[in-house]
Formats: structure tokens, C-alpha cells, sequence
């Protein structure tokens, strides 16, 4: 599964062109570093007070990621656009709903196709967890058994069921590939 990775980046006003430009040249090198499957950049509104850039890379692996991170190229990269930002990057991995229908090389599918692949998994692992917890936890007040149960469902669906739903689905969720 690949590894997704979501950075934001504020850029002093007056910077931006400058900013945009470098980063776009460091984009198209930076596809040329093993493991790298993509990036995508997303770029402030027009006029905004505090310009903020996303920056959207994913990686096969988290070693892959790492290692990207790690490198010459990355490194003399930001010393390079160190005079553009305000302050150190924010880098958040994508986990749950956000990356399980991200495809470094396919538009996102639209959204009632993400919704039924996201039934699609929660149905039977609700009804999975329902047969198997629930006798279990009877005991316990309904707020908590709830708790445990609704938790082994994220985890469930966060690793396991939406993983391989999307793997699945791949070609109805993508059909353009």
C-alpha cells in the first residue's frame, strides 16, 4: 500500500512566484528518486493574507519515504527556499478515508463511488464485529461496549477491510487506467 504524505508550507509575502517556480522545478526532479510515485502541489487562493502551499507526495514504501526525506536533493532543496518560508514544514501521513482513494496516477473518483466502496466495507465488518463483540461485551454499559466495539472498527476498516476494498474496487473506483 502506498505511503501518502500531505505538507503545508507558508510563504513570505512577495515570495510566491519565486516559491512557485522553484518548487515546480524541485517536483519534476524529485520524480526521478526511487520510490516516489507522484506529488501534486495546491496552491493558496488568490489574495490570501498568509499564502500557504500543500504539497501532496506519495511513496511505495515508508522506507522509500524516509530515505526522500533523507536525501541530498531534499535537503539542499530546503536550503535552497529557505528564504521564501515562514518556518519549518508541517508533513502529516494521510491515513483512513483521505488516502484510501488517493492514486499518485488517477483523479480522486467521485464521491458516491467513494461513499459505496466505504459501505461496501463497513456493512459486513459492522455486522462481523456485531456477531462476534457484542455477546461479549453485554455486560458492560452500552456507551462503553459501543466504545470498543466502534474502535475495533476503525482499526478494522483502517488497515484491513478498506485496504483490500479499495484494491478490490480499483478498477470500477478508476475506471480511466
Amino acid at each position: 500500500m502506498s505511503i501518502h504524505v500531505a505538507i503545508t508550507r507558508r510563504v513570505r509575502p512577495g515570495s510566491e512566484a519565486e516559491f512557485e517556480e522553484r518548487l515546480s522545478h524541485f517536483a519534476r526532479r524529485s520524480l526521478d528518486v526511487k520510490g516516489t510515485q507522484g506529488v501534486q502541489m495546491l496552491h493558496p487562493a488568490p489574495g490570501a493574507k498568509h499564502p500557504e502551499y500543500g504539497i501532496l507526495r506519495t511513496f511505495a514504501t515508508a522506507q522509500d519515504r524516509d530515505a526522500f526525506y533523507a536525501s541530498a536533493l531534499y535537503l539542499e532543496w530546503e536550503k535552497e527556499i529557505a528564504h521564501l518560508t515562514d518556518g519549518a514544514p508541517d508533513f502529516r501521513d494521510l491515513h483512513g478515508l483521505e488516502a484510501w482513494f488517493r492514486q499518485p496516477d488517477a483523479p480522486r473518483p467521485p464521491r458516491w463511488k467513494m461513499a459505496l466502496a466505504t459501505w461496501a466495507g463497513v456493512y459486513p465488518t459492522s455486522l462481523l464485529l456485531g456477531m462476534v463483540l457484542a455477546p461479549q461485551l453485554h455486560s458492560l454499559p452500552k456507551p462503553l461496549a459501543a466504545l470498543i466495539i466502534s474502535g475495533c472498527m476503525v482499526v478494522c476498516l483502517t488497515w484491513l477491510v478498506m485496504p483490500a476494498v479499495t484494491k478490490l474496487m480499483h478498477s470500477w473506483l478508476h475506471p480511466s487506467e
